[in-house]
Formats: C-alpha cells, structure tokens, sequence
C-alpha cells in the first residue's frame, strides 16, 4: 500500500502557536513530537517508509524532511501554490497512477491524533485488502461519534456489507459537512452516522478515472504536469502550471458526484480526534468533561473547563475562569472564551498588510 500524509495548510484556528512561517502540523504540541510526526509514526511498523509521501508547500519541504528523515529522497512533493484539496489530492493521485496504479492506496492528514493506533492500522490494512479484489471501490474510514459536533463533517452509512479480520464494512449513502445542532444530535443517536475523518483507501486508478469524469478540466493540466514526473522538467513544469489550477475542494470536485455504490465506509472507534482548533485540542487531551488542561508555567485557581497553554518561561495565572481559551507565545497572547475560537480566523487575516502582519 501507498500512504499519502497531507501537510498543507496554515492551521489559522490554533494561532498564535500555528502561523503562516510555522504552520500547526509541524509544531511540537503533542509531547516531543509535531502533528505530522505523529501521523507518519502512528503507521509504524506496518507500513514502510518507502511507501509513505507527503504532500506539502513548496516553502515546508524542508521542515518535513527535518521531521521525517527516514523518508525516501523524493517522497516529499511541495505545491508551489496553495489552490485547495482538490488539485492537491489529485496530484498525488496521479502521480501514484504512474508508479503503482492498481496498489491502495491511502489519503491520510497530518493535523490529528489517534489513540488506538495499532486498531487504526489493522483498519487500513483489512480495507487495502478489500482494495485488491474491488479496485473500483473507496472505502471511507469514519470514528464512532463521541458527541454532537457541530464542527465536524459527519458520514452516513447503511447496512452491513459484510465483515473482514472483524472489520465491518457498510455501504455509503452521503455526507452532511456542520450539521445544525438538532441535526447533530439526530446523527449521534441514528447508530448509523460517523465523524468523516477524510481518510480512505482506494487505486490510484480509481480516483485518477473520478477526476477525469467528474473534473475533465482539472484532470488535463494535471496530467501536464505528471507526465513529466521522473524528468527533469517536473519541477519547473509543475511551478508554472500548479498555480493556474482551479481552486476547487476535493469534495466539491469528485466525492459529492461520487456513485454511493462505488463506496464502502468503515466506522470504528480508533479515538480520533481533529486538533486543528483550541477547544478541539482541549477535547483531545482532557480526561473528563469540563476538565482543565494546561502546558508550561502555569497557576489556576477555581478554574473550570478551560486550556492555559504558556510557551514561555513566565508565569500565567488564571483565576475564576470558565470555558477559557488562554495562549501565550511570548508575542502574542490570546484570550477567547472557548465559543468564539472560530474568530480566530477573522483576526489572524485583520492583520494581513499591516505592522502586525509578521504576527499572522
């Protein structure tokens, strides 16, 4: 199997600790290790480095060989030009159409954590099987729903297909991306509704023929640029066309013209979580509801529900707080109540083109 980690993105809901020049999937807030370590780690000893690429900015190549030093020269493949998950995933889709174009393989992202990592990769492994006697077939991997988000895309699933090494496999009817909240609540006491991960397992082949079906245009000046794969000209042939690309999402483009009998959905308890955002990282990490989490030099007193993270070496105290969001970094300190951290964003681009645009 072929594994795919993308490690794109700019993470502006963790900001101030995730930001343009450092972006949250290789920031070390996890323990010791980035986001992205933890994803390339968590496949271990299954899968081998040699069958693991990642896919990331032109400006980030570095940083992930720093990360990643056991992966292959060449395995890393920078777009010159942020233009959405759909051009993104389809250039590693048809670049693996070229290298092993019936071999799983998998979509995987860089900016979540997994607790049940070896039930995780028994998943993956038991779909890729599935993979190799249906190869026009994409098999979404969804978590069993914790609770109600509202946050998160959710996938609906029918009845039992049939079952491999105690994997079951359902069909797929659709997906409802931030639902309301009585939606929500409706998904979770369904029993046949999950949390969409964005992971899946199918060909290249596969994929590489949605793309042309559904995204003719897309999958033209891609295959303009793949066609040089493996030459000298890739890279100055994948500058100049990357960024005239549609800006288009991966969703949009293929999985929401997708034939729901063309997929099969795994939905699993492997303790997933997305940390993409401060609330969502405190969810991750705490042990109990309403429970506080903090990191670094830090005193609360009568504090309830809150995270209070310090990345410097002075001393944060909160007193009285409740459902807080409190970031120091050194440069910036942020402080939200735990339902405004989705104006983060509006924030971080108030910024752009002004002093303070070296703080985004």
């Amino acid at each position: 199997m072929k594994i795919v980690i993308f490690a794109g993105g700019v993470g502006s809901r963790l900001w101030p600790l995730s930001r343009k020049n450092t972006p949250k999937q290789f920031e070390k807030i996890l323990g010791n290790k980035s986001t992205l370590q933890l994803a390339a780690s968590r496949l271990q000893p299954d899968f081998a480095w040699e069958d693991i690429y990642v896919a990331t900015g032109k400006a980030h190549m570095d940083i992930v060989r720093q990360q990643l030093p056991l992966l292959p020269a060449g395995h890393v493949i920078g777009e010159p030009e942020m233009r959405d998950v759909g051009p993104a995933v389809g250039l590693m889709t048809g670049i693996l159409a070229k290298i092993s174009p019936l071999e799983p393989m998998v979509i995987l992202w860089s900016d979540h954590l997994v607790k049940k990592e070896e039930h995780f990769r028994k998943i993956l492994k038991t779909a890729g099987k599935i993979i190799e006697e249906q190869p026009k077939k994409i098999v979404f991997v969804a978590q069993k729903p914790r609770f109600a988000s509202q946050n998160l895309g959710w996938i609906d699933f029918g009845n039992l297909q049939f079952e491999k090494d105690n994997i079951e496999f359902h069909s797929f009817f659709g997906f409802k991306y931030k639902p309301s909240a009585e939606v929500a609540n409706d998904y979770l006491q369904s029993g046949h509704h999950g949390w969409n991960l964005g992971y899946f397992v199918t060909t290249p082949d596969f994929l590489w023929s949605l793309y042309k079906k559904f995204a003719p245009s897309l999958h033209k000046d891609l295959e303009k640029i793949i066609s040089k794969w493996k030459t000298p000209e890739f890279p100055a042939v994948l500058e100049k066309i990357y960024p005239t690309l549609e800006k288009v999402h991966f969703d949009n483009a293929i999985l929401e013209k997708l034939d729901p009998r063309d997929a099969l959905v795994v939905c699993e308890n492997i303790e997933w979580s997305d940390i993409g955002a401060w609330e969502a990282l405190k969810e991750a990490l705490e042990s109990s509801e309403k429970e506080n989490v903090t990191r670094g030099n830090v005193l609360i007193e009568d504090t309830n529900d809150s995270l209070v993270f310090n990345f410097t070496k002075q001393l944060v105290v909160g007193i009285d707080l409740s459902e807080m969001v409190v970031v120091n970094t050194g440069d910036v300190v942020l402080i939200c109540p735990k339902t405004s951290v989705a104006k983060i964003k509006k924030i971080v681009q108030s910024l752009e083109g002004t002093p303070r645009e070296h703080l985004a």
